[in-house]
């Protein structure tokens, strides 16, 4: 049976659909985007105060399911421009420290015009 997994540590799903789902082993997080979890508010700014924010939203999603980093899998980035992607790597890498496998892609447009979205998979 699937639980949804509702959690203060992450921002509120803005739309019709969980911020994680525990299937199993297997937790599914949604699409993470730079808004911060205690005032619901897009944080804007630059690449990095962008994919910062994203971090400790997944950290909060994880944690508040019993997982951690080392339990992710794989993650799908999304950047709206791959001149970011440098950037956006260093930061990434200080995170996801055990490697997961991974996709990264440009995209036309992200919700709330931002710059990065990341969406992990984690499996205990």
């Amino acid at each position: 049976m699937n639980k949804v997994i509702s959690t203060d540590k992450a921002p509120k799903a803005i739309g019709p659909y969980s911020q994680a789902i525990l299937a199993g082993n297997t937790l599914y997080c949604s699409g993470q985007i730079a808004i911060n979890p205690e005032t619901n508010e897009f944080i804007g700014g630059s690449i990095v105060e962008q994919t910062e924010q994203i971090i400790k939203n997944i950290e909060g999603l994880l944690s508040s399911s019993g997982f951690s980093y080392n339990d992710v899998v794989k993650t799908t980035c999304f950047l709206a421009d791959m001149k970011d992607f440098a950037v956006f790597n260093a930061l990434y890498e200080k995170a996801f420290i055990s490697k997961p496998a991974r996709s990264c892609v440009a995209v036309k447009d992200l919700p709330k015009n931002s710059l990065v979205e990341i969406e992990v998979i984690a499996v205990k």
